[in-house]
């Protein structure tokens, strides 16, 4: 047991070290990870003497100087003591469970802090942002798509804002699926007020994730970099609805330098609620009128995972006995009536006539020539 204790607590030493890093004056998530790179571990960095650290490219005497003498301690104290208070989980990007989406972003965050947790399935990430004022029209199209792409298996990413983000939160729930929002603010502090309770149950089907420390208020200047998380997380954003000086378009912004796809919903030329997303659609983006949509766009990224994965297959619908016999016979190689009749015992008219509920469900396809593929 005392290995373990001392595993545990040597983990927390580091974490301890890493926090007072970030809260170092002009030491950003790059020069970071670079010292760490370097020196192999946060608690390292502060046993190197100057020299040692100005050797590293980027790092001058005022930073060396500060990262020794400017370290807050009582800061790396606070998150971790109110961190464990509320259960929330501070993951650096060198661990393991660190979304291996993010790793590949420029200015990843050194450190998340956590509520609820992320999944591998969560790879499957497609974000949903737009007006925080939305139309009727803007309203339906969000709850639409974010019900299809659920079903689909997708995880939905947003910002818990106001107005689509929301409602993509909340119909991603209904629909049991699984949804990350990441904030502009601390855990602590849930911006806006009225969706604490959304938050709550966003933790129980997914996370609350945020790069600033407990405490942080929501500022402005905090959403921008905001954004670049949530385009990060996921393999491509998707705009709803969002006037031309909408924040959401950051996003799309962040989502083409990390190399991420960007759709965008068309609508109504004279509705203003739209001239961002029509603007995106002019400029390249994916025109979506519906998910098959994005996965059609998203498909050599997916097709492996999709294969991979065989949870993320549609559920079947309910077959009877004699549906699901038949289907097991089918595969995507075409089968003749007649070899499936005989392969089934099924006579040719109760054949034809499973296969019609069949393909009404969308499991199976006729070819000319009678001829069946299973979908």
């Amino acid at each position: 047991g005392k290995r373990i204790g001392f595993m545990k607590h040597q983990k927390d030493d580091e974490l301890h070290a890493l926090l007072r890093l970030i809260s170092v004056p002009g030491l950003g998530s790059f020069r970071i990870r670079k010292l760490i790179s370097k020196f192999g571990s946060p608690s390292e960095i502060f046993s190197a003497g100057l020299p040692a650290l100005m050797s590293l490219n980027g790092i001058d005497k005022v930073i060396a100087t500060n990262i020794i003498k400017k370290n807050n301690t009582t800061f790396a104290d606070e998150q971790l003591t109110k961190s464990k208070r509320l259960g929330i989980q501070i993951l650096p990007y060198y661990n393991d469970n660190y979304p291996e989406s993010l790793k590949s972003i420029p200015d990843l965050p050194v450190v998340l802090y956590i509520k609820g947790e992320i999944s591998s399935e969560d790879y499957l990430g497609i974000a949903i942002v737009g007006t925080r004022m939305p139309s009727d029209y803007g309203k339906i199209v969000t709850e639409k798509l974010t019900i299809g792409l659920v079903k689909k298996g997708f995880t939905i990413i947003s910002g818990l804002a106001r107005g689509i983000d929301t409602i993509a939160h909340i119909n991603c729930l209904k629909q049991g699926g699984r949804t990350i929002a990441v904030l502009g603010s601390g855990l602590d502090i849930i911006y806006p007020p009225e969706n604490k309770k959304l938050a709550e149950s966003i933790i129980e089907k997914g996370a609350v994730i945020s790069e600033l420390p407990c405490g942080s208020k929501p500022d402005a200047v905090n959403f921008p970099k905001r954004n670049r998380i949530i385009s990060g997380l996921s393999l491509g954003v998707l705009i709803t609805e969002a006037g031309v000086k909408s924040g959401a378009l950051i996003t799309t912004n962040a989502a083409l330098e990390q190399n991420r796809e960007v759709f965008s919903v068309p609508g109504s030329i004279l509705s203003p609620k739209s001239s961002g997303t029509n603007q995106l659609l002019k400029e390249g983006a994916k025109l979506v009128q519906n998910e098959e949509d994005i996965l059609e766009e998203l498909d050599s990224k997916i097709r492996h995972f999709l294969r991979e994965n065989p949870k993320f297959k549609e559920p079947l619908p309910d077959l009877s006995e004699n549906e699901e016999k038949l289907l097991t016979l089918l595969s995507d190689q075409p089968n003749h009536i007649d070899l499936i009749v005989q392969k089934s015992g099924f006579s040719i008219p109760e054949s034809l006539s499973l296969l019609l509920t069949l393909e009404l469900k969308e499991l199976v396809k006729q070819l000319p020539g009678k001829l069946f593929v299973r979908c």
